[in-house]
């Protein structure tokens, strides 16, 4: 098992927590509304965790197997596919509204606390993914190909929120969604969305993970040298 598994162990029990919490928000606006205005939140959620799960079985299995092995081959596809759900959960934020059930104030807190979960399970993952990448490749490559990431699922939150497709398209409806995709480059103008939804998610995703590797690599440097 390589060290970054090993070291990863705590925080991804601390991960399940802190989502524990989130579904405790939930349960106590429906419990309080007698609805399940929300319920999308806890499916959203549960999404986020698969490319955590795909990228730690992964990082489990490199260390004996290439990575263009075919289940590495496929287990890279699948979290990259399932990635983009974990940033998707902050484009919730539209449905807030006061419905006078319960407070404002606790909705927003709740989102925040879902959105939160979200990040934090897509940034441990393509954090995990990151560290591979660079024991692999040159430093300017492999940043290089995380930053492309962050483009990719960026253009895919627009594809979810903005033209209704879900990660599991890519098998059920694999025409309809690269039609949906060429169309915004062919005809940009038709999906003037398109470029301010995904350079707005790229900006926010990529800032937010430059902020927490360089944290992240300052307390490693910070240990090594105690």
């Amino acid at each position: 098992m390589s060290k970054i598994v090993k070291s990863s162990k705590r925080f991804i029990l601390t991960l399940a927590a802190s989502s524990v919490v989130s579904i405790g928000f939930l349960l106590v606006r429906v419990l309080s509304t007698h609805t399940a205005t929300y319920w999308f939140l806890a499916w959203n959620l549960l999404l986020a965790w698969l490319p955590l799960l795909f990228s730690w079985w992964l990082v489990l299995r490199l260390p004996n197997r290439r990575w263009f092995s075919p289940l590495n081959v496929l287990l890279t596809i699948l979290w990259l596919g399932f990635l983009p759900n974990t940033f998707y959960i902050a484009s919730d934020i539209i449905h807030l509204k006061a419905t006078g059930g319960i407070s404002i104030l606790f909705d927003v807190t709740m989102m925040l606390s879902f959105t939160w979960n979200g990040f934090l399970l897509g940034y441990t993952s393509v954090y995990l993914i990151h560290q591979q990448l660079k024991k692999r490749l040159g430093r300017y490559e492999a940043h290089s190909l995380i930053a492309f990431v962050f483009l990719l699922v960026s253009f895919a939150i627009y594809l979810g929120r903005y033209l209704r497709w879900n990660s599991w398209d890519v098998l059920i409806n694999p025409a309809g969604l690269l039609f949906d995709v060429s169309d915004s480059f062919v005809n940009p103008s038709s999906h003037p969305r398109a470029f301010t939804t995904t350079l707005m998610f790229f900006v926010l995703t990529t800032s937010i993970y430059a902020v927490g590797y360089q944290l992240a690599a300052s307390v490693s440097a910070a240990h090594e040298t105690e």
